[in-house]
């Protein structure tokens, strides 16, 4: 049970202590990637600084403990750690499909928000990457991906994860099964990938996941005539100075990826 698990802590001293206090004053910033609506209640003001903080599981538990009101800080929290700490594929795996299900069970509750919808299709999506794209998309998840990341722009268009994440299953799709199955059977089209992430880039264009994502979303779609661009990219997302605990390990983990 995931109640059980061994949670990795963050190792990394950040560089701003945020709380229920600050953390307001940074809302916008921190927030501009999911459009995550500044929370009144200071139970969930407080969880989600736990998340900022790097506290991932202190963060899952107090936003459990809220019911719906705080399972998006719950799941958010459970997938950085499961992309970044959890060591154990077996597990990661887990945590991918545990999310999805509790992201699920908040889309049947409220089915008008967009990162119910968003949450589910990233947690769906990086099962599907850890296991196979192709298996995964033969199964019938592709779609229920799209359909999760367009209902979410569909209900908050200023949701530039949902923009990225969406550019990415169509750069994705089309390089697992190639440009032309990928546009008959999933509408799949290196136009509509390009579009969305340039809408997502341009709503958070220092972000340095959004940097990465982009870039290896452009790698997908044509190595060769954007491998100058990506390689920008990336290194402009490593030389990024994080916020909070989260854009600090996304950006240890494309460092070391440039090191290699």
């Amino acid at each position: 049970m995931l109640g059980a698990l061994d949670w990795q802590p963050y190792p990394h001293v950040h560089l701003r202590a945020l709380d229920a206090v600050n953390l307001p004053a940074h809302w916008a910033a921190l927030h501009a990637g999911d459009a995550e609506p500044l929370p009144s209640d200071p139970e969930l003001l407080s969880a989600w600084a736990l998340f900022h903080r790097g506290e991932f599981e202190a963060a899952f538990h107090a936003g459990r403990l809220l019911g719906y009101a705080g399972v998006t800080v719950a799941n958010k929290a459970c997938l950085i750690h499961a992309d970044f700490l959890e060591p154990s594929e077996t597990t990661r795996l887990k945590l991918y499909c545990d999310t999805a299900e509790r992201a699920l069970r908040q889309i049947n509750h409220e089915p008008h928000n967009p990162n119910a919808h968003y949450f589910y299709g990233y947690a769906l999506g990086r099962y599907s990457q850890g296991t196979s794209v192709a298996q995964a998309l033969a199964q019938g998840h592709g779609e229920k991906i799209k359909k999760a990341f367009e209902t979410a722009i569909a209900l908050q268009a200023l949701h530039a994860d949902a923009h990225l994440a969406l550019g990415t299953f169509h750069a994705e799709v089309i390089d697992k099964v190639g440009a032309m199955i990928g546009n008959i059977t999933y509408g799949a089209h290196p136009d509509v990938a390009i579009r969305h992430f340039r809408a997502g880039m341009a709503l958070i264009p220092h972000a340095p996941l959004a940097l990465s994502e982009y870039a290896r979303g452009l790698l997908m779609l044509d190595p060769e005539a954007h491998e100058a661009e990506a390689m920008e990219l990336y290194a402009s997302a490593a030389a990024v100075s994080p916020r909070d605990a989260m854009e600090h390990l996304g950006v240890l983990q494309i460092q070391a990826e440039l090191a290699d």
